[in-house]
């Protein structure tokens, strides 16, 4: 597909280059000539230097042509002009990163009249992510499939877990009264791993297991996983991320202790959230975070816009024994040195936007095909899960799984039929309309026919 990208920041860079990637031709429209230069040395792309809310600078970059238009400069205002601008001038679908809360409220309107197609936010996705890991701590990170039926969760093996050391096809039958899950994906020494039945769990592993809701709470339970309720938890930063977090746990009960070093947010988050505590303070202090009451916390989140100050205050507060422990990080470079350091819950919302509006490009590019409804990276981006809706018509409709071919490297995690869910052995089939989600270690997969054949 023709696509145009506005904006070359963390977030357009980082697409643009998943959608060359995936053999997308893709242009680039920044106004910062370092920028284009940058595109231009690591990438196979077409760079057009101009504001991509100007029309002579869209109709440049060929946007009477493009198969979707992405707006993902920092500014709001400028996405929304751009997706306006290029809808008039006959692109066929935009989006837009539009992140001010200001504009939550009115979204729908907003995008119906400047003609967005889909808008994103990161810092609400992120808060959304992040209230997740606090309803259930003991995981590392979180997807939700089917409209929130079944979720798939990465948790570490410990040593005195039940499932370690057995065959993963013996495990039901000798751990007896164990809730059934999938194991679908094993992180083992940085490999990523599509376990067979033969495979034997290790200490330290990070284990991504997938099933419904109540499955998955039993199966964490039966291992003594839920013993940790957060009730109280300690932020650092007072930006847009806290602000959609605060909007999403304080009615939940739990109470939140907030630093922010900019006198203007802190007034502004103490009127907005009187039940929080806001502390107009330096948050990486080590002596203020113990005069507040580090240590007697539940959770610790650190959201500040530097990664170090992140890194450095969540490896503290690990240190001083606080039970769930979650950093922001926007650079990819340090993934691994988190996970080293035993950082298991990291966010990052450049990934997260990226997933969701790659998701929507693959939804766009297979609406003749098999239509995905979500699409996300896992792993650090090592493995993806994508579920798919089943078409009628196609060559595995009503074939048992045993009886059909799977691309290697890929694995059906799950079936939902109208109402069941089905973690599926070999005489399973799937129907038209299953929700089916696939886990698979490659990149760029669009069509459930890729994976399951005669």
């Amino acid at each position: 597909m023709r696509i145009i990208v506005i904006g070359a920041g963390k977030v357009g860079y980082t697409l643009a280059d998943r959608l060359t990637a995936e053999e997308h031709d893709v242009t680039i429209v920044d106004r910062n000539d370092a920028v284009i230069e940058r595109c231009q040395d690591s990438m196979d792309v077409m760079c057009i230097r101009g504001n991509g809310a100007n029309a002579r600078t869209l109709v440049e970059a060929g946007v009477d042509r493009a198969d979707i238009l992405i707006a993902a400069t920092a500014s709001d205002e400028t996405n929304m002009l751009c997706c306006l601008m290029a809808k008039r001038l006959g692109a066929k679908y935009t989006i837009a990163r539009i992140r001010d809360p200001e504009y939550n409220e009115s979204q729908l309107l907003l995008q119906q009249e400047m003609g967005i197609d889909v808008a994103t936010n990161p810092e609400r996705a992120t808060a959304q992510e992040i209230s997740k890991l606090l309803r259930f701590p003991f995981a590392g990170s979180i997807e939700s499939f089917a409209r929130g039926q079944v979720e798939l969760v990465e948790f570490r093996a410990l040593k005195d877990d039940v499932i370690i050391g057995i065959p993963l096809k013996d495990i039901a039958s000798r751990v007896p009264n164990i809730p059934q899950v999938q194991y679908s994906i094993v992180e083992r020494d940085k490999d990523v791993i599509i376990p067979s039945g033969d495979f034997l769990i290790r200490e330290g592993d990070k284990v991504y297991i997938t099933g419904n809701i109540v499955n998955i709470t039993n199966y964490f339970r039966f291992l003594g996983r839920n013993s940790l309720k957060v009730r109280h938890c300690m932020v650092l930063g007072g930006g847009k991320i806290t602000y959609y977090l605060a909007r999403n746990i304080i009615p939940l009960g739990i109470h939140m202790t907030i630093f922010e070093m900019n006198p203007e947010k802190a007034r502004a988050l103490s009127e907005q959230f009187p039940k929080a505590d806001i502390i107009l303070g330096d948050g990486t202090d080590q002596d203020l975070l113990e005069e507040q009451g580090l240590t007697q916390m539940d959770a610790y989140i650190s959201l500040s816009n530097r990664d170090e100050e992140n890194l450095m205050t969540s490896m503290y507060a690990s240190r001083k024994g606080v039970p769930k422990v979650i950093a922001k990080n926007t650079r990819t470079a340090y993934a691994d040195i988190l996970n080293q350091l035993g950082l298991d819950s990291i966010v990052s919302p450049q990934s997260i936007t990226c997933s969701t509006i790659l998701r929507y490009v693959r939804a766009r590019e297979h609406s003749k095909g098999t239509q995905i409804e979500r699409l996300y990276r896992l792993a650090d981006g090592k493995a993806e899960a994508m579920e798919f809706i089943a078409r009628a018509g196609d060559s595995y409709i009503g074939i048992a799984l045993k009886d059909l071919h799977i691309r290697p490297g890929n694995l059906v995690s799950l079936i939902l039929h109208p109402g069941k869910v089905i973690i599926p052995f070999g005489n399973d089939r799937i129907e038209a309309g299953d929700h089916v989600l696939i886990i698979s270690r490659e990149s760029g997969i669009g069509d459930l026919n890729e994976v399951l054949y005669l």
